[in-house]
């Protein structure tokens, strides 16, 4: 763990003295909070289920961004040979920058709690706590996933612009492959509309945490996780 904790701080560190995370956290939260306005002016509701919806869909963007320095800079720079030389395991490495990440993340959702505060203040009632409390693990699951997603992605490539590309495409893949069922028709649309990232999201944004949900994340993130270690190892050997 003294390994992994060392790599998080490292990278936390580069997060932080960079103005990239600034920005993408200004303009997240300046997209959400707009989507916030223009829901609550629409459906006069006090919940945040459709602004959870729509923050899950600007995840596909923000992740890639997030994620896309985190193995690139460090091939370009030739820094990974001498990180891989390290007395620390490649899983180490992969799983201490995947952590800094996340915590970047949660922290840039933090402030989008304000909108609980507002929707008390200007529509008289609060969201209800489970819903409220769900909608929030969802995304970070559904971060999570996404977050694995670009660290495998910039594993494949010294091009940082490359690496966010790739991951994009990654993302939009798991998001739209439910729409392949209507071609394949049966068991198999079943299998791939089980598989689509958003499919999993609305329970979490309507209240319901549903085990499978859940697994079906963490398996995403251990999948993709492992995928970059087994990318790391593959450059250890060439």
């Amino acid at each position: 763990m003294r390994a992994v904790s060392t790599i998080a701080r490292r990278e936390w560190s580069a997060y932080t003295v960079s103005p990239v995370a600034y920005v993408l956290a200004a303009i997240f939260l300046a997209i959400s909070g707009f989507l916030f306005a223009l829901i609550l002016i629409n459906t006069r509701q006090a919940t945040l289920r459709y602004v959870f919806e729509n923050m899950n869909f600007l995840l596909l963007f923000l992740a890639p961004l997030i994620t896309m320095r985190l193995l690139a800079e460090e091939r370009r720079t030739g820094t990974v040979e001498l990180l891989l030389t390290l007395p620390f395991r490649d899983s180490e490495v992969v799983v201490g920058k995947f952590l800094a990440s996340f915590l970047l993340y949660a922290v840039i959702l933090v402030p989008t709690l304000w909108y609980v505060v507002l929707l008390r203040v200007l529509a008289g009632a609060a969201p209800d706590a489970g819903p409220l409390l769900s909608g929030y693990l969802g995304l970070l699951l559904q971060g999570g996933v996404l977050l694995a997603v670009g660290l495998f992605a910039s594993s494949l490539t010294s091009n940082q612009v490359v690496a966010a590309v790739i991951a994009f495409a990654l993302a939009l893949g798991l998001w739209l492959v439910g729409a392949l069922g209507s071609i394949a028709g049966g068991q198999a649309a079943q299998l791939l509309q089980f598989l689509t990232l958003p499919t999993h999201f609305y329970d979490f944004a309507r209240g319901v945490i549903d085990l499978r949900s859940v697994v079906y994340h963490l398996s995403l993130i251990a999948g993709f996780l492992f995928l970059t270690y087994t990318s790391l190892q593959t450059r250890r050997w060439l």
